[in-house]
């Protein structure tokens, strides 16, 4: 495996425009002779295959929901970044580049982070053309607020459900081209294999979810825009049906898969409250702007809290511990997630956790003071949706009561490795937004998120592409339409296999139960604070988990017909192999960064302590067979404009 970034030369200012100059390009009338697939409909797939295919390309988008509109990017609550400095507080496209690095705690690709602050002010004007309710002030302009990891207000929201205005935006820009049929939308399909042939990927295997057909689709290029892989770890915030199958497929197939162990601890989701749980739910960063986290300095008043024998308001501020505010007083509650996750692990740990329904873990966000220094009506206008939903999931009005949150899995900042132009290991294999690991380093700042998946699939993706297909492809070989070839056959017939496999075990437990297991290992063992120890425990146990799967998982029903368990089967496979990629990635990486949390490498205040000379890189794995340990390769990452330095929010 070779990892080439193809970054370009010159100035880092100047490397984005004088890369577009640089590439190929195909003319308009030559575009509808290319076909290109697009796995994923949510931000970073919907805005592609919308770009795509109104640039003229003939576009195939899949996604196994039943429409594009419920993809999980919808569930994004508190913004999206942009150096637009309409507050004119100091922001600028080099002050969001340099936060980002430093969030990531240098761990990301200078270039590549760069691109996205430049391009990020082009994603708000292109998202107000297209309707999205952002908020304004009394002036009319757009809003912005703050977020963790920031000193300045650069986040655009729409409320607490800027994702699902965000999404809407691209479904429109996406039912545009489906009703002039430039793009085919396949629903309720989803990707098994990804099909390589002469070293290129040339289509995907899916199937067809409603009635169980395995289908055959080729194509120039296939983009994977699919999300991310925290529901490895069971319940996280992501929806239930989010999975690292195309992912990993295409990892089988040749694709290196860079630094797995960057997993985000988000600190603020409602704590988990049941054991049949089967997600957690998501209270927004953005509430960190007018909430103030704390828990009891006593444990006394702590176990109080939890019994029922004192309501929150009753603390006296003097027993307060507002331990933010105390350990980061430049950034206070707006602290970066894993630092702001960590300090809340910490507290909890100390017993003075108040969630009544998880023991002691769980901390307050405290809405009293700006209340009182605002008025309700103002909270209710920023985040009532998010107050409300709180209210229906935990019986409690958060304008009484603080709120209760704990830290839980959340975002992944590892994912396929890509070079400058969104190209995996596998020539002709693209990854955009979450499912790359390029832009968030060990820790993405939040409202970042949505701004990589729009900047990859609205601005990126269709310069690249087109070096491509101009390039390698070629005008003569476009639009590959045949399936019927060795490499289409191999593909297929191993789906089938895998398939058959699953259903015919006909074991005692349940796709769901062998899940439950692995995100009990993945959490205890890879979680928020990871060790030496631990990780050889989790590799240890999850080959057997694995084993056990294997010999003893039922999966009701037949594969040729609507069968939600072999669907969820045929994800928990990959998961169970995907586990031990990513406690092999940790073990491998002896120091603390982001949200890779090695407990033998930390300062004495406890913060996360870096080996520069040794893991200044992206670690990049490369899968050698089933019976093989994957080979690790690295990119060394270089900082010529963000100079390494130690982490502080002090």
């Amino acid at each position: 495996m070779k990892l080439n970034s193809k970054i370009p030369s010159g100035p880092i200012q100047d490397k984005w425009d004088n890369h577009k100059f640089s590439i190929k390009l195909v003319n308009p009338a030559n575009k509808r002779k290319y076909n290109i697939i697009v796995v994923g409909s949510g931000l970073a797939g919907g805005s592609a295959a919308a770009s795509l295919g109104e640039l003229g390309y003939n576009v195939k988008c899949f996604c196994y929901q039943d429409s594009p509109r419920r993809a999980h990017s919808i569930a994004a609550q508190g913004g999206i970044n942009a150096a637009k400095n309409y507050p004119n507080d100091g922001d600028s496209i080099y002050r969001l580049f340099y936060d980002t690095v430093k969030g990531g705690d240098f761990r990301a690709r200078e270039a590549n982070v760069y691109r996205l602050a430049q391009v990020s002010n082009n994603i708000i004007d292109q998202c107000v053309a297209q309707g999205v309710p952002f908020a304004r002030e009394y002036g009319g302009l757009l809003d912005n607020r703050s977020f963790g990891g920031a000193q300045v207000s650069r986040t655009f929201y729409a409320r607490g459900q800027t994702g699902q205005q965000l999404l809407l935006g691209a479904y429109s820009a996406l039912n545009r081209q489906i009703a002039a049929g430039t793009v085919q939308m396949y629903n309720r399909h989803e990707m098994l294999d990804l099909v390589v042939e002469d070293g290129r990927a040339v289509g995907i295997i899916v199937r067809d979810m409603v009635t169980g057909e395995v289908e055959r689709h080729a194509a120039d290029a296939v983009l994977l825009g699919t999300g991310g892989y925290a529901n490895a770890y069971f319940l996280s915030t992501n929806a239930a049906g989010c999975n690292v199958t195309a992912a990993y497929r295409a990892y089988l197939k040749g694709a290196g898969f860079a630094n797995p162990c960057y997993t985000q601890i988000h600190p603020t989701c409602i704590p988990v409250h049941g054991d049949q749980q089967s997600k957690l739910t998501l209270m927004s960063e953005s509430l960190r702007n007018d909430g103030r986290v704390w828990v009891p300095k006593s444990k006394t008043i702590s176990e109080k809290i939890i019994n029922g024998q004192m309501h929150p308001s009753e603390v006296a501020e003097e027993d307060r511990d507002y331990y933010l505010e105390r350990k980061y007083p430049s950034f206070g509650n707006l602290a970066p997630r894993d630092i702001s996750s960590r300090s809340a692990k910490e507290a909890c740990d100390d017993g003075r956790g108040i969630a009544h329904n998880a023991g002691h873990n769980g901390v307050f966000l405290d809405f009293a003071a700006s209340i009182d220094r605002l008025g309700q009506p103002k909270i209710e206008e920023r985040y009532g949706n998010l107050f409300e939903m709180y209210e229906r999931i935990t019986g409690e009005n958060a304008y009484k009561t603080p709120m209760q949150i704990y830290p839980a899995l959340h975002y992944t900042m590892g994912g396929l490795w890509v070079d400058y132009n969104l190209m995996t290991t596998i020539p002709g294999c693209y990854a955009l937004g979450e499912c790359n690991f390029s832009d968030h380093g060990a820790n993405r700042l939040g409202a970042s998120a949505l701004m990589q998946g729009l900047a990859d699939g609205y601005f990126v993706i269709p310069f690249t592409l087109a070096d491509y297909l101009a390039g390698t492809v070629g005008l003569a070989n476009a639009g590959r339409t045949a399936t019927d070839t060795e490499a289409f056959n191999e593909a297929e017939d191993a789906v089938k296999s895998k398939t058959n496999k699953l259903l015919s075990v006909n074991g005692k437990q349940t796709a769901r139960s062998f899940h439950k297991k692995l995100g009990q290992i993945m959490w205890e063992y890879a979680g928020m604070a990871r060790n030496e120890e631990g990780l050889k425990k989790a590799i240890e146990l999850i080959p057997q988990l694995r084993e056990e799967f294997w010999s003893d998982v039922r999966v009701p029903g037949e594969n040729g017909e609507l069968n939600q368990e072999l669907e969820r089967a045929g994800r928990v496979a990959d998961f169970l192999e995907f586990g031990e990629l990513l406690c092999r990635d940790a073990l491998d990486r002896k120091e603390s960064c982001g949200g890779h949390f090695r407990e033998e490498s930390q300062t004495e205040e406890g913060e996360a302590k870096r080996d520069d000379e040794n893991f200044c890189n992206a670690s990049v794995w490369e899968y050698k067979g089933p019976k093989e340990a994957p080979v690790k390769h690295t990119e060394e990452l270089t900082f010529e404009y963000c100079k390494l330095a130690v982490r502080s929010y002090k």
